[in-house]
């Protein structure tokens, strides 16, 4: 049912746009599925920039990782499995309370690998989907990934595809289905062929940057919500934003740098309307190493565009 303040017009009536429960921040530092090089500072530098603030947003805590392991698991292949299992569990919980308490979760990563914990809170409560912002695809399998960084697989165990020690968390494995994800403004298809990550599934909706490009980000994004809220989808889609899906111009502070990416305008115009579908329920934003932003004026930025998609009167 929509309800809520007056929105903009369709077909010439006016619409009503549904209420957004208050976001909660949670922080999530991670870095079990990269490296420890800077990115398990992101919610700090968020945070000091005045993320919370401009949000509105209440602090809803502090999840912490479990120690680092440099070597891969001779088992899987993994850098960290049980740890990120580990806290795959304790991040789940946290962003579960938020969801009982009638909540808008905000995840502040660390890397990307903290999406499972977020995608598990989900899964504990039915089918939902993903909207999942990226400029990589992160599909990979164990054998195609040089490092073992879960931070590159993690879409791909999401969706049940991987050793069972995180693709199958708590036997609730996957924990969303292919034809319940869109992957939205990728542009590593010849990187990640060059080093043999297996195929995105049929069933996932893919909509790389070229295509983005060529419908045009709003028309994209609304192409992206109906399929994540069409007839038969769950209940509600969790977004999960790497920052690297933003053009290497404007977002050089991430560890593996892509060239191309959306603008910044591009990018808010897609959370804004990803935001006011009525379906959205969380938001992870990961990667953004504040280490490679000497000055802090990119995390004020990405704070900003955050900000301005939350807010409907920037519309």
């Amino acid at each position: 049912m929509r309800v809520g303040v007056w929105g903009g017009r369709r077909d010439g009536w006016l619409t009503k746009e549904p209420d957004m429960p208050k976001p909660a921040i949670i922080e999530a530092p991670s870095v079990l599925g990269l490296r420890p090089t800077g990115v398990e500072e992101l919610p700090d530098a968020l945070l000091g920039a005045g993320l919370a603030e401009g949000l509105g947003a209440v602090r809803a805590g502090r999840v912490e990782p479990p120690p680092y392991d440099p070597e891969r698991d001779p088992d899987t292949g993994l850098l960290n499995p049980g740890g990120i299992a580990t806290y795959s569990a304790a991040l789940a919980d946290t962003v579960g309370g938020v969801l009982d308490d009638g909540r808008f979760p905000v995840v502040l990563g660390g890397d990307c690998s903290v999406l499972l914990g977020n995608l598990l809170a989900l899964r504990r409560r039915g089918r939902h989907g993903l909207l999942f912002l990226d400029g990589h695809t992160d599909f990979y399998q164990p054998s195609a990934e040089p490092a073992g960084e879960v931070a590159s697989m993690e879409l791909a165990l999401a969706t049940g595809r991987g050793p069972r020690v995180l693709a199958d968390l708590e036997g609730r494995g996957p924990l969303v289905r292919d034809e319940d994800v869109v992957a939205l403004g990728f542009r590593d298809a010849e990187e990640s062929a060059g080093y043999g990550m297996q195929p995105l599934p049929s069933a996932l909706h893919a909509l790389e940057l070229d295509t983005v490009r060529a419908l045009g980000a709003g028309e994209a994004a609304r192409r992206a919500v109906g399929l994540l809220t069409g007839d038969g989808a769950g209940a509600g889609y969790w977004i999960h934003l790497d920052v690297d899906v933003l053009d290497d111009a404007v977002m050089p502070a991430v560890d593996y740098r892509l060239p191309g990416g959306l603008t910044w305008q591009e990018l808010e115009t897609v959370l804004r309307t990803a935001l006011s579908g009525g379906g959205a329920v969380g938001l992870t934003v990961a990667i953004f190493n504040p280490r490679l932003d000497s000055d802090g004026a990119i995390a004020r930025r990405l704070g900003d565009c955050l900000v301005r998609a939350f807010d409907r009167d920037t519309a």
